[in-house]
């Protein structure tokens, strides 16, 4: 997302930072962690990986990587690597036989903040915030088409989706029909709450605030769908000043979602932040993040595979067609 929270050198309360999915210790602050304790919703079945070292992950802060569905094109944001039209920048890597293309930056970047870039599942689209003109509010969320010559014109979302006030993270659900991004306009529960707007031909319906107990005093922000379609990995921090952001998993519960868990310290960092999570569209079983891992000069692009369990499948379909899908 847009908010400068990667410099911070923070470390959350013990009582947090220990806490683990069912592999370890649950998120015993969480109520719906409290009831499902000993039902894991994750597994992470390898350890997170850089992507692209030297090329996309760097020593500039390098955040919400993004795959194309064919696996050739990756897309991320830098708030600090020179060489871009603004202070924020989207950068474009392609892959070819000799492996992954010298980072540039997209066409598209303006004098401004360009970031938190999105490939639609059918490929044809990238989702993205920018401060641009022609937003309704500081940080608007925008669409721009991928065409065989590269990118088309960049196109605002309407007032359906954007406000005026900050809109980050947009993320078009593998049926097409969902946009998930988060916003701090008046009428969220903490900062910064998790909305979803429905699709309605080339546009969307009014965007809804999530209902459930996925959104709290905190700032829930940085939210991707994951291979069912349903579940959803978002970033979370009560206070950017003084914690720690953290990745969680939130599951549909009855017409909304859960408070979420927290994601293991497989994942997670005790020490640093955790955000940009994002589904790899190329290889539906792995997650994109960034982090700032093991003495890392600062935040780096991770991918890790994953597997949901498969009573999560029926969850995710009775989801879909508005039923209760509570386990």
């Amino acid at each position: 997302m847009g908010l400068d929270i990667a410099a911070k050198h923070l470390l959350r309360p013990a009582a947090i930072c220990w806490l683990m999915l069912a592999a370890g210790a649950s998120d015993a602050s969480s109520p719906a962690a409290a009831g499902e304790a000993s039902k894991p919703s994750i597994e992470i079945l390898d350890t997170p990986a850089v992507f692209a070292p030297g090329i996309a992950s760097t020593r500039y802060a390098e955040i919400r990587l993004t795959l194309s569905p064919d696996g050739r094109t990756a897309l991320w944001f830098s708030r600090d690597r020179p060489g871009g039209a603004g202070g924020y920048d989207i950068w474009i890597s392609r892959r070819g036989e000799q492996g992954w293309s010298e980072a540039t930056p997209v066409p598209f970047n303006s004098p401004g903040r360009d970031f938190d870039p999105a490939f639609s599942a059918d490929g044809r689209s990238v989702y993205f915030c920018s401060d641009r003109p022609g937003g309704l509010g500081a940080d608007d969320l925008w669409r721009v088409a991928v065409v065989a010559t590269g990118f088309g014109e960049p196109e605002p979302l309407g007032a359906a989706v954007n406000s005026p006030g900050k809109e980050y993270a947009p993320m078009l659900s593998a049926d097409g029909r969902r946009l998930l991004f988060a916003s701090d306009r008046p009428g969220g529960a903490g900062g910064l709450d998790l909305y979803v707007a429905r699709r309605r031909g080339d546009g969307f319906d009014d965007a809804q605030r999530l209902s459930g107990g996925i959104n709290t005093s905190a700032h829930n922000f940085d939210a991707s769908y994951l291979a069912n379609d349903a579940s959803i990995v978002y970033s979370r921090a009560q206070d950017f000043r003084t914690d720690r952001v953290d990745l969680y998993l939130a599951r549909p519960h009855g017409k909304g979602y859960d408070a979420g868990q927290l994601l293991p310290l497989s994942v997670n960092s005790r020490e640093t932040d955790s955000y940009g999570p994002m589904l790899d569209w190329s290889q539906r079983d792995r997650l994109l993040y960034s982090a700032q891992r093991d003495g890392a000069q600062s935040m780096e692009l991770y991918l890790v595979r994953y597997r949901l369990p498969a009573w999560d499948a029926d969850a995710a379909r009775k989801h879909a067609a508005g039923d209760d899908p509570s386990p």
